[in-house]
């Protein structure tokens, strides 16, 4: 099994995903009950500025990141690739009722913590 890290990006109707939120939540923790979903939770405040190795503040622009001034969220999932995870996904409400505007899977390997 691969762990896979998912970036969402939600769109702009806060109301509605609050709506949906209880939904969206009671499938994540199916998912967390089968072994599926590591860890997910919501982004806080905006993408910082990153540091050089210095520890000085780079002067260039960071390169973009899809969706870092947004709300969104991250998860962390466990399957055998990238359409599993994508068929798993395709289910949770928020997907469903077109509150992510864009999600993004990336193969993550830990080396390190509860999951390495």
């Amino acid at each position: 099994m691969t762990t896979y890290c998912v970036h969402y990006v939600y769109d702009d109707r806060a109301a509605l995903r609050d709506e949906v939120r209880p939904r969206h939540r009671q499938y994540l923790r199916s998912l967390l009950a089968t072994g599926d979903l590591l860890a997910s939770g919501p982004w806080v405040g905006v993408a910082e500025p990153t540091t050089t190795p210095g520890g000085a503040q780079e002067a260039a622009t960071p390169l973009p990141v899809p969706g870092a001034e947004q709300p969104g969220a991250m998860l962390v999932l466990r399957a055998e690739g990238p359409a599993a995870v994508a068929a798993l996904l395709d289910a949770d409400p928020f997907w469903v009722e077109g509150l992510v505007a864009s999600r993004t899977l990336r193969a993550w390997d830990p080396v390190l913590g509860p999951w390495g």
